[in-house]
């Protein structure tokens, strides 16, 4: 059997090694075969290598986050060809359970995040991949592969605008956390319309990739905030849209919020992590707080964001995304986990 290249994962020993596994077998009726182009590294991932997120038990292929080159169909495939550009929505539900029939697939308790391709199915940090057709979409001639592998992370923040909105003109907004997820937060804010963004970052590096967006966001340390707060108890902001996952950081927002605001919880926190809040302070200020899970229908949304987005926001040099080979992908981990970088995307 023929064989190729990618990163597999060993959830016993967390450990990840890079080297040569088999192709993946033939299509079934309904699936497709994808050369993958590039994959990136979530912070979900970091988590699963951690041990710290749930994730197949066994070894397997990380990475669901990638696009790539449509190159084997299924005989039941019909809005797919050979040859086709595209993107892969690593979610799924079972269609069948109360959840899925209610239009919440994403929580399906069955499927959804229990199911996902790069999670509990190999996934793109390999030169194939074999995925459901049903979750494979073809991108625009006008969308590049490259751009193509943010498509999932902007299908989740697609799904949390829809959970957000409205957020009226003029609104003050604080995202929390200046990773990735962070700097496209603060992209997609300002592509429709929104000027009044503060951006709340501990790391020094990460501040300077959001000033590099070059989109006129007040960019702060989280003390900064604070201090603020303490000058002038009047202040605060209408929405907070945490990327941190980080429970000091939540509690802070609660704080900040002026009345009627939002928390929009968007960032992956650790399962054991807690955080202490105000009962009262949620009741008097009428506060509305929000989580997010994953795309549920959302993919189609995602490659409207970037055709309309294009590069002037999704440029990987001022997004701070760097490319690395398979090969590298300790060097790729070392620069995500320190923060010198805002995110890593492998090239194949």
């Amino acid at each position: 059997m023929a064989t190729i290249e990618a990163i597999v994962f060993d959830p016993k020993a967390k450990k990840l090694s890079f080297g040569k596994v088999d192709m993946p077998s033939p299509p079934d009726k309904n699936e497709v075969i994808v050369k993958v182009a590039f994959a990136g590294i979530c912070g979900t991932d970091l988590h699963i290598i951690d041990g710290e997120f749930p994730c197949k038990a066994s070894p397997f292929i990380l990475g669901h986050e990638f696009s790539g080159v449509a190159t084997d169909i299924g005989t039941g495939v019909t809005h797919i060809t050979r040859g086709d550009r595209v993107v892969v929505d690593p979610n799924n539900g079972c269609n069948v359970c109360q959840l899925c029939s209610g239009g919440d697939y994403h929580m399906c308790q069955t499927a959804a995040i229990n199911n996902t391709v790069g999670i509990f199915k190999d996934g793109g940090w390999a030169q194939y991949c074999k995925v459901p057709a049903d979750q494979v979409y073809r991108l625009p001639s006008t969308i590049s592969l490259q751009t193509g592998a943010l498509c999932e992370p902007i299908s989740c923040l697609s799904h949390g605008w829809d959970r957000l909105i409205p957020v009226p003109m003029g609104s003050r907004v604080l995202v929390t956390g200046a990773g990735v997820i962070g700097a496209l937060w603060v992209s997609a804010l300002h592509h429709m319309g929104h000027r009044n963004i503060i951006v709340s970052e501990p790391n020094e590096t990460r501040r300077g990739i959001i000033k590099k967006l070059d989109l006129g966001v007040q960019v702060v340390h989280p003390d900064e905030l604070m201090a603020a707060r303490s000058r002038d108890f009047s202040w605060g902001v209408d929405v907070c849209i945490d990327c941190s996952g980080a429970a000091p950081a939540l509690e802070a927002a609660v704080t900040l919020l002026r009345p009627g605001g939002k928390l929009l919880v968007f960032g992956v926190a650790a399962p054991q992590a807690r955080m202490s809040i105000s009962p009262y302070e949620i009741y008097k200020k009428e506060l509305t707080i929000l989580g997010v899970m994953i795309n549920p229908f959302s993919f189609v949304k995602s490659i409207g964001f970037l055709e309309a987005m294009g590069e002037k926001y999704l440029d990987y040099e001022k997004l701070g995304v760097r490319v690395f080979s398979l090969s590298q992908y300790a060097e790729a981990m070392q620069e995500l986990r320190k923060g010198a970088i805002s995110k890593a995307v492998f090239q194949l």
